[in-house]
């Protein structure tokens, strides 16, 4: 087992149905520590970025959109084998395929309207913590 730290972006249908609290509070239930938390509008230039991935899809500039709609909440956490622990309590990417208990199958929508992203491995974690927070942001205990 390892130590790691995911990046968990609360989408914004999260935000809308005050659903940051309850989802972040299954995280620290699942022993997940917080190293960093902040609001924020996403602009273009973060969002390409950050989906540059995905950006041959159909969906790519519905899913922008999407996330610049409203504020997110990004966040930091740190506990073993963050990245597919935090991954396996969201469900499957699909929130009317994820399982009655997972965090996308009880909060979901769809495969867009999904609650959280979280990262989907060590290095796209590293990366993705880096772009949303400045190394004084994340803080180690």
């Amino acid at each position: 087992m390892s130590i790691e730290t995911s990046l968990v972006i609360f989408k914004p249908d999260a935000v809308a149905k005050r659903l940051v609290g309850p989802v972040l509070a299954r995280f620290q239930a699942a022993g997940f520590q917080l190293r960093g938390i902040k609001m924020m509008l996403l602009g273009e230039d973060i969002l390409h970025e950050h989906y540059a991935h995905i950006s041959h899809l159909t969906v790519y500039p519905q899913l922008i959109s999407f996330m610049r709609q409203a504020p997110v909440v990004v966040a930091a956490l740190e506990g073993e084998n963050a990245i597919s622990a935090i991954r396996d309590l969201l469900g499957p990417t699909d929130s009317q395929v994820a399982a009655p208990g997972t965090i996308r199958g009880d909060f979901g929508e769809n495969k867009m309207i999904n609650v959280c992203h979280a990262s989907d491995s060590a290095e796209s974690a590293a990366v993705e913590v880096r772009r949303f927070f400045k190394d004084c942001e994340v803080f180690t205990f």
